[in-house]
Parts: structure tokens; sequence; C-alpha cells
């Protein structure tokens, strides 16, 4: 295999070096179904496809919906064309009948020929900043009955509790019931709690300490809720394809950035004793089919990917999430070749157990894990919410079904004790044992009801008594505060053409003159009297209120969040009209508002005429697959504005002021946006990217407008001059091509500025662009080696600490029967059996080599890998000026570039591995420094398995600016 295909071995071709692996098991579910019931595999078809054949394509995916009429088909017909008829008619049936066997077979887990097993799950325990945690987890543990620990690792049903999430306590011991919220941005479905800007803000701040004080305020919500467990924050999509429905939870399309905004917040959350959630590993990069059944096919889409490319792009901010601590690591809904990502053992026990030496514990995505005891052997710990196949149906892969493989042999004791252990660790690791910060109660609010009281079970028509599950306690405090300076400093200035910022009593008297003298010179008119100013679009205004639509899945009014779960109740949105009208002097000022992406009404037009300074407001939704909302299913059909913006903008650019106003475009985004249609017309003088800001968005506009802050936002992804010129991985996946989609990631490395910069295409404004009121310089750069340079990390050592050891002999089975006098509630999940007598002792047929131990990861031996990947092997340091005519902040950034001469190895042209965020007041110069690590330096070598840096073919050069493409400061090591 040449040098440049290598990368797909490892983990493309694994099944050719691994042998025989799992997917010749046949008892991946507890239902008795068995793949020997016939010769189709699901993956049959991915050799086969109908889909992609030569064979006429359906008419639903050529976009056909002929009418129908009974008369229609035999209208013309003559007798030999019905008897035609009734012959297709019976073939058709025929096939019909072979197509229900057919898909039943589609319901059954597809064989995982692409994924190498990885089996044992190494167990936690064994580093020593968890030492402490496993210990009191180990002793707890140890007295916990079978139904004790099966409850633990089992959600006990969709709203079966007040979170969205809750598994089953282990009372006797006492562990208690854990709840679990969604979400990124905030508490989902909680009342008086900050609706805080979204993460793809948070990326644009570039500022580290924001990036920490917005995740530990969102941890103290959470605490103040009841919640031990937040399903935040998300890495995963990384953004490879600029419309993806969900890229704007994340902080950017870049993985070193992705991963230091996700530890920061990771250790801002668990600062106030929450347990953070890292999501979603990995790979679940678009909307589309990443569920079955949801886009109305039998299994979700394979993202197939390379093992260098999974290791330098998609695994890289997970490792970061690692190294801060983070309790729990959540699994997403896609396959990753050919494997379903929580079912997947190369994925959990190879790279984040093993090689990334994760001690917390792997939870599902709701409804993502897909067999029972395959999942458990493959690294899942935690199922959630707890419900299998389908929502809210009582029925689970594990609970009793667990208890069962653990009694029958099937569930080996110690992976069981191992998946408990884990949950209980992390438990203790946050300090959570502390009544007083967590008192053991549920909630003290509903994710069901915006009632007072209400039953604690929704799910279950059994009944219940009604109690109080709404205290409507306000955890708010002064976070306002930190969400209104994230959403100022995520503004990014794109355009600036002396028109921003303006002062609230208008133009100043010298620029009012100066313009009225040019406008009276080109149009022979002179305007007097006050500046007049107007703004623009639906987006500028409150529309029906942020809370309109269910999980906001709905364009309507200002945007301030995508939606899905990621998304929370609003307690207030401030839109922009409200402080440009209410600081506008207007004495000073004459204020006009069309708050519509309607054109005005001809009766407006005397007004239009005479504008000199308009607004406009525009935007661009997206959001979770589980809805669709004007237009928009997750993921965005494209990149163009939403409601017709690119014409709204050309046209209040053409009436304002007949072409002669100033125009200033406002822009709310989930992601990219073309602006080639707009941004280059002569009165488009300013254009700012708002992103999503959350609940203080015109507050915080209008911070920056004002001048109040100095806007030092910077793009967190490219804008370019067309969606072809992000690549043809890029694109959105639409229209299915097989019964299993499979997208291959064939661009590897190259998503965003790195394929912008290979095909030398210049985008309209770069990864990393932003622009201020005053300028600055980045000159000077020094390289100070550290260490030297040597190929690999150190041989990994061993455990720093041995993990708990327990007896695993097979439990009393009595312990899992259930109680005498207990009264179940309908659909909700326990761990208990009826009757213990159907337990066949036969053991389960497990992978081949599951009790080989697997080669520890040579990159592994820490939390986030070998420890030596996290050490400084040369420093860089940048002198910075502000050099302008105001105080404000700047970014350096540091990309670096590999050596080039005498390797066969393909490297970007650069790659971000630095930047730091530093205010300057006119006129001060201060010294930047960045220390780079062993992994920055190094790449994923796929034969050796391990991080490599190239001491070979010439020196590292890094370079230092204000972006991707505005570099100043060279230097070489």
């Amino acid at each position: 295999m040449a040098r440049g295909d290598e990368s797909k071995e490892g983990l493309l071709n694994g099944s050719e070096q691994y042998g025989k692996s799992w997917e010749e098991d046949t008892a991946y579910h507890f239902r008795q179904e068995s793949d020997d019931e016939s010769d189709l595999d699901a993956t049959d078809f991915l050799d086969r496809d109908p889909l992609t054949s030569n064979t006429p394509r359906p008419a639903f995916l050529n976009g056909q919906k002929p009418r129908w009429s009974i008369k229609r088909p035999f209208t013309g017909c003559s007798r030999c064309c019905i008897i035609l008829l009734a012959i297709v008619g019976s073939f058709w049936l025929l096939l019909a009948a072979g197509g229900a066997f057919v898909y039943k077979k589609f319901l059954d887990e597809p064989p995982y020929g692409q994924s190498p097993p990885w089996y044992p799950t190494p167990p936690g325990g064994t580093v020593e900043n968890w030492r402490v945690a496993y210990e009191k987890a180990a002793n707890m543990v140890s007295k916990m009955t079978l139904a004790e620990k099966v409850n633990v690792t089992t959600g006990t049903g969709w709203q079966m509790g007040l979170a969205v999430g809750t598994n089953g306590p282990a009372i006797h011991v006492g562990f208690p019931q854990l709840q679990l919220q969604d979400g990124p941005l905030g508490i989902r479905f909680a009342d008086n709690s900050t609706a805080f800007p979204a993460g793809i803000t948070v990326g644009a701040t570039w500022n580290k300490t924001l990036m920490y004080e917005r995740g530990k305020a969102h941890g103290a919500e959470a605490r103040g809720k009841g919640i031990n467990v937040l399903l935040g924050p998300c890495v995963g999509p990384l953004g490879r394809m600029p419309a993806g429905g969900r890229n704007w939870e994340g902080f950017g399309a870049d993985p070193y950035l992705q991963g230091i905004a996700g530890a920061e917040t990771i250790k801002g959350i668990q600062s106030e004793g929450v347990m953070a959630t890292v999501k979603h590993f990995v790979a679940n990069e678009q909307e589309h089919f990443r569920q079955p059944f949801e886009w109305a096919l039998p299994h979700a889409l394979s993202a197939n990917i390379d093992d260098r490319t999974l290791h330098e792009l998609y695994a890289w901010p997970f490792a970061d999430a690692v190294r801060a601590g983070v309790a729990s690591v959540m699994c997403s809904y896609n396959m990753v070749n050919n494997s379903y990502a929580c079912g997947n053992s190369k994925l959990l026990n190879g790279i984040l157990k093993d090689e990334l030496g994760f001690q917390g514990f792997v939870m599902s995505d709701w409804l993502a894990q897909h067999a029972g005891v395959s999942t458990a052997l493959a690294g899942l710990d935690m199922t959630m919410p707890g419900d299998g196949g389908t929502w809210a149906n009582g029925e689970s892969y594990w609970g009793p079904h667990l208890s069962r493989a653990v009694l029958n042999g099937s569930v080996p004791v110690e992976r069981l004790n191992d998946m408990v252990t884990r949950i209980v660790a992390a438990w203790y690791q946050l300090g959570q044992d502390d009544e007083t910060k967590f008192p053991r109660k549920p909630p003290n609010f509903s994710s069901w009801t915006n009632e007072r009281t209400g039953v604690m079970a929704p799910g279950s028509k059994s009944p219940q008594d009604k109690v109080e599950v709404n205290q409507f306690v306000n955890v708010q405090a002064d976070h306002a505060t930190i969400a209104r300076q994230v959403a100022a400093e995520g503004t990014i200035l794109l355009k600036n053409v002396n028109v921003l910022p303006i002062s609230r009593q208008g133009f100043t008297d010298a620029k009012l003159k100066m313009r009225r003298d040019l406008l009276e010179r080109e149009t022979g008119k002179r305007h007097t009297g006050k500046l007049k100013v107007a703004v623009f679009g639906e987006d500028a205004g409150p529309g029906k209120g942020p809370n309109f639509c269910e999980d906001r899945a709905c364009n309507q009014g200002t945007l301030a969040s995508g939606w899905g779960s990621g998304a929370v109740d609003f307690p207030y949105l401030v839109p922009p009209i409200e402080p440009l009208r209410n600081q506008l002097n207007m004495s000073k000022v004459e204020f006009f508002e069309f708050l519509t992406n309607d054109p005005p009404a001809k009766k407006d037009e005397a007004i239009l005429d005479e504008l000199e300074l308009c607004f406009v407001f525009v935007n661009a939704d997206s959001g979770e697959g589980n809805h669709a909302a004007d237009g928009v299913s997750g993921d965005r059909p494209n990149i163009n504005l939403a409601k017709g913006g690119d014409d709204f903008i050309i046209k209040v650019a053409a009436k304002c002021g007949k072409g002669f106003g100033e125009v200033v475009v406002v822009v709310h985004t989930v992601g990219p946006v073309l602006m080639e249609k707009w941004v280059e017309l002569p009165n488009v003088k300013a254009v700012l990217l708002a992103n999503l800001p959350g609940q203080e968005s015109g507050n915080a506009l209008a911070d920056v407008i004002f001048g109040d802050v100095n806007p030092s936002g910077h793009l967190p992804y490219t804008i370019g001059k067309s969606l072809g010129d992000y690549g043809p991985g890029a694109k959105v996946m639409y229209i299915p091509n097989g019964v299993i989609p499979q997208q291959n990631f064939d661009e590897g490395l190259y998503i965003d500025y790195r394929h912008f910069d290979k095909n030398e295409i210049m985008p309209r404004y770069e990864f990393g662009f932003g622009m201020s009121y005053t300028d600055f310089e980045i000159v000077n750069a020094q390289v100070s080696p550290v260490k030297s340079k040597s190929p690999l990390p150190p041989k990994r050592g061993a455990p720093a600490v041995l993990p708990p050891n327990y007896p695993n002999e097979i439990p009393d089975e009595h312990e899992v029967l259930f109680p005498d006098d207990f009264h179940p509630l309908d659909k909700y999940i326990y761990p208990y059996l009826e009757t213990i007598d159907d337990i066949v002792g036969d053991h389960y047929k497990y992978p081949d080599g599951y009790f080989s131990m697997q080669p520890a990861s040579p990159a592994g031996g820490g939390e986030g890998g070998h420890p030596d990947l996290w050490e400084t092997y040369v420093t860089v340091q940048v002198e910075v000026k502000n050099i302008g005519a105001r105080s404000g902040a700047v970014v350096p950034q540091l990309y670096m570039a590999y050596p080039q001469g005498g390797s066969q190895v393909d490297f970007p042209v650069k790659v971000l591995r630095g930047f730091e965020k530093v205010f300057l007041e006119k006129g001060e110069t201060t010294t930047v420094g960045f220390n780079i690590t062993r992994r920055d330096l190094s790449y994923w070598d796929v034969e050796k398995q391990n991080w490599v840096m190239v001491t070979t073919g010439g020196p590292y050069t890094f370079m230092i600016g204000k972006s991707s493409r505005d570099l100043t400061a060279f230097g070489q090591w």
C-alpha cells in the first residue's frame, strides 16, 4: 500500500489486520432472532446497493410525487395492457413479500467489517488524579447487590423522572439517583436560568478566561437546579460541513480551538461539582440520517474515517476533554466505519479508554444504543434514557436483560463492576457525596410541565400522587453579565469603512456635515435636521417571543440560539431594536423601524429617500434533526441567508437614501453564510457577525455599535465565496446513497481553512479573521527550545494506580427478583426479573480474542494520552503593540507548518497551535508567549500507532498574526 494510503489502515481496513472479529457473533440482541435466519447481510448493500446501481431511482429520491387516480392506470389501455399490468402487479406483490423478508433483516445489527475489535474494556482507576475517588467507589460498589449495580447503569426511561435522564439509585449503599440534563447553552426546560450564548459564539471570543467563566456559571446554575450531570459541552460535530445542523453547539471548525474551548468549559462546569459530559463521540457531522428510522431508514449513516484523520481532527478535542478530567463522554448516534458509535469497541475501549486513558463513564446519546451485551462489552457504561429502540416504550436493552446477561455469564461480572465503578467514581471525583451541595433530592424543576404540581414519572400511566415538581428557584445570580460579555466579545467585525462605532448622539457634527456636503454634490439635494436612522428586518425585533416554538425550532424574531436539545427556555431576550431605540438620543436622531423582511410600503418611500444610516438585520438558523422549520430539516439546505436575506439587503441598500445612505449589516447565524451578492455594494459600509448571542443579544450588540466594547471577535470558521469552495466533503448528504448511507471522509485532514490553503482558494473572510476599532502590530518572534526533538514519546509506563479488584463470582440470582409487595410503575425500567427459571446457563459466544489482553497503546499512559504528549518542547514569544487610537483586545494566533523536506507524509500548509487574548491600552506593548507541546508538533503514524514528531527534513515554522492569512511574525525550530 502506498504511503499516501496508509492512513486507511488501523481503522478503515481493520478486519484485514485482525482477521475474524466480533462480526461473526450472532447474539447481539437479547431477543431471539439470529443472523442465521437469512443469508442476506445488511452490508451486502454496500457493494450492490439498489440506490446506487444503474437501476431507475425511486420516485422519492427524484422528488417526484405523481398524482394517483383509480382510473389513471387504465386510461387508454387495451385488454392486453390490462393483462400486462396484472402480471406486473403480481410481480410487485412477490417483490414486496421478499422486501418484507429483507426489511426484517434490516432491523438487525449490521456486521461491522470496517472497524476492528478491541477487547476487553480497560478498567478505570489507573491514574493518580482519580485514586481517592476510585478507592471510595470500590468500597461502595463492593457492597452493592446485582440489582443495584444494574440500576446505576440503566436509565429509568423517557419521562420517568423530572430531568431528561435519570438512572436508578443504589439505596442500601447510599448512592442516589443521578439527574442528567441538557445542554450546552444552559439548563434545558428549566425556569429562572440563563440562556447563555451558543458554543460557536464562545469560540468566536477566542478568550480562554471567558470560556472558563461561562462554564463555571453554567455549572453553578445546574447545581442550583439539582442537576448532577450536564450534557455538555459539545465538541462534535467539528464543522466538516458548514451547513451542518448542530455546528453551532460546538466552538469552531478547528480541532485545536474546539479542544481548548471544550476543556476550559469542562473545567468551569466541574469547578462547581457538576459532572460535565463531552459529546458527541464521534464524527456526528450532519443531522440527516443520524438515527435509524428518524429519516425513514432502518440504519443510521456511517461516517467512514481513516485512522490519521480521526486522531488529528475528530478525536483531538476529546483528548483535551479527557485531559481536563471530564466525568462523562457521550457516544453519538451515527455509525463509524459501519459500527454504531455506542457499540464500537475500537472507539470506546481502544481509543477512549486505553489510548486516551479516560477514567469516567461512557453514556449513550438518547436511543443511540442498538444492542445489549455487545455494547457492554464494547465499553458503554450507562444507557440513556433507558428505553431501547423506541421512545418511551419501557423496554430496555439493559435493565432486567443486563441482570439476566450477568447471571447467565454473557456479560462478565468484572465488566459490570467496572461500569458501575466508573459512574460512582465520577460522582465521588466531583464531590457529589457532599449533601450540603448535592442534597439527595430530585431536581427543583420539571422538564415536562410548567405547573407547580405534577407527578414524578409523567411517562407512566400508573396512578401517582401529585407533588410539587416546580419550585421556581432562581439560579441566574449575576450571570447575565457573563452572558453579555461573551456575546459582545463573540461579535465579529468583518467590514468597517468609517462608519462604526457611532455615537449615541448619531454622527459627530463634523462627520454629518461632511457627509451632507458630499451628498449635496452628488444629488443636488441638501439633507437637513436630525440624523435619519432606520432599522430593517425581522431579526432586529422580538417577534412572538423567544420561546414561541418548542425547543426554539422556528426562525421568527431575532435569532439568539439554534434549535433542539442544545437550546433552552429564555428567561428574557433583549432584541437589538430595544437598545437602539432606547439609547440613541432622539433630540439628535430621527428613528424609524421596519421590523419585517418585506419591502417597505410605497407610503414609506419618502422616508427611505431621506435615510442616512440603515441597519439591516438578517439571519440563518438550523438545529437538531428531530425538528424541521422554515424549510430546514436540521442541516441547512445551503449556506445562504434565511428568509431571502440576500435580496433583502440589496433592496434596503438601494432604497436607503436612494442608494447613498450608509448601510450596516448585522448577521445572526449558526455558521458560515455567503455574502457575495451584497458585501461589496458601495454603500454597505459595515458588517457585524453576531453569531448566536443568547439572552443579552441586543445589549451586547449595542455595546459594540456604540463603542463601549471594542470588537475583538474572530471567525471560528472560514467564510467562503461559494459552498463549492469548501470542497466535496463539505456537502451534506441530503439523499441516502444506500440502505446504510455511506459518508466517506475522503478529504482527510483538509476541512475548512486547511482545504482553502491546500487548494489556494481565496476566501471572503479567512479563519481567525476579525477587525477592531484600533490596530495592532505583532512582531519579533523568539523561539526557545525546551526539550530536544525525538520521534516518539518514551515507552509507556505501568499504570500509576492499580484498578479496583473485586470477586468475580456470578451473584446469587435471587438478588434480581422483584421484591415482595413491590408495585412497579408501568413502563418504568427496573433491574428486576419476574422469574429466574428461564435463565440459560450456556455462555455467551464472546468475540474472538476477547480474553486475550490487547497490547496497550504506546500513545497512552495518562489522561489524554501519553503524559509526554502534554510536555512543552518549545516556546514562542512575540511582541504585541496597540498602534491605534483606542484601547482594545487582540488575539495573536500561532500557526505551525511541519518540516516539508525528506518525508512522504502529507501535511497541511499550516495548523493552529496556539492563541491568547490580551487587552492593550493605546500605545501599550506586551509580550505574548505560547507553549508548544509534543502533541502539537506530532502527526499520527498509522503504522507505529503513535504520535510522531518530525525530526528530519528541515525545521518547524511558527507563524503568528491576527488571522490564518494575516501572519506577521515568524520563527523556526
